[in-house]
């Protein structure tokens, strides 16, 4: 499976640093966490995560800091305690339970990823943009950025707090897509409709100039299997309403650098929509505008 990196500018402060010197002391260098061996005694975060994903789905998190989770030459900071349950409730909540209540518990337990790792940071790129989720063989997903994770009940919400949120079931469901296209195939049509588009430096267009060339964001230009998944995860996460807005809001005169009009732009998300409908009743018997509505009001109930 590809790993998925969404771009993110990043603002680098300076950074202070301290020389080491030799009179120093080492501490006690068989005491350092993360280098393996490390024991905890369980508590409530570690029941809690029992009870609702492992004995349910065999789904494991691990919150606990480990420097090999992640590459090593990044420096990512361990996510905050406090913030576990509430993100894998809001995980559970407009992914699992969604599809489950769509396709059902044993598709579910079938498909799914087995283990995710959260993280508190983004794992920043010397490119300037941010990896905020990534995922392995379809059986892991490590997820970042989560000391930012705030809902409408933790103290000092707003609105920009939705975000995160977002971001966090893009890529879940982006991933989960990867799943399902890699088990079954999605329609090789698919793959036509924006042939001559597809190109590596899709992190040079704006979200706003992929609409005007048929793409739902930006991250689509860079190959048909993101497309095809980026079409997945948008349209849940954001919702049909969103989605026909912004396939009607596409207006310009003449064409793009590419050669695309508007009315071309709006007939490939159309074109791209009805296939991944298509795709999910023939291969899943999933009504994939039912499962919208459910993963949508369930995010909405995080965020307004």
């Amino acid at each position: 499976m590809n790993i998925k990196k969404f771009s993110l500018m990043a603002a680098l402060a300076g950074v202070l640093l301290a020389s080491c010197k030799k009179e120093d002391p080492l501490g006690n260098v068989d005491d350092i966490p993360g280098l393996g061996g490390d024991t905890w005694q369980a508590g409530p975060i570690d029941d809690w995560l029992f009870t609702n994903l492992v004995a349910p789905f065999n789904i494991s998190t691990k919150y606990k800091w480990d420097q090999f989770e992640i590459e090593l030459d990044k420096t990512v900071v361990p996510v905050k305690e406090e913030k576990v349950i509430p993100v894998m409730s809001a995980i559970k909540a407009a992914w699992i339970d969604a599809y489950i209540a769509e396709a059902g518990l044993e598709f579910f337990k079938k498909y799914s990823p087995k283990h995710f790792v959260l993280e508190g940071s983004g794992s920043y790129n010397t490119d300037g943009t941010a990896t905020i989720g990534t995922a392995e063989g379809g059986r892991k997903i490590i997820l970042y950025q989560l000391n930012y994770f705030r809902t409408k009940e933790m103290t000092g919400y707003t609105p920009a707090d939705s975000t995160v949120i977002k971001q966090l079931f893009h890529v879940i469901h982006h991933e989960f897509g990867h799943i399902l296209h890699q088990n079954i195939m999605y329609p090789l049509d698919y793959k036509a409709i924006s042939v001559a588009l597809y190109a590596p430096t899709w992190f040079n267009y704006s979200d706003e100039e992929a609409h005007n060339e048929g793409f739902i964001s930006n991250y689509a230009i860079s190959n048909p299997d993101d497309d095809f998944v980026e079409m997945i995860s948008l349209m849940l996460v954001y919702g049909k309403t969103w989605f026909d807005q912004m396939v009607e809001g596409i207006n310009y005169a003449g064409a793009t650098e590419n050669g695309t009009t508007a009315e071309q732009a709006k007939s490939n998300l159309r074109q791209k929509e009805a296939l991944v409908v298509s795709y999910f009743k023939t291969a899943w018997n999933i009504d994939f505008y039912s499962l919208q509505a459910r993963t949508r009001a369930a995010i909405e109930g995080f965020l307004y």
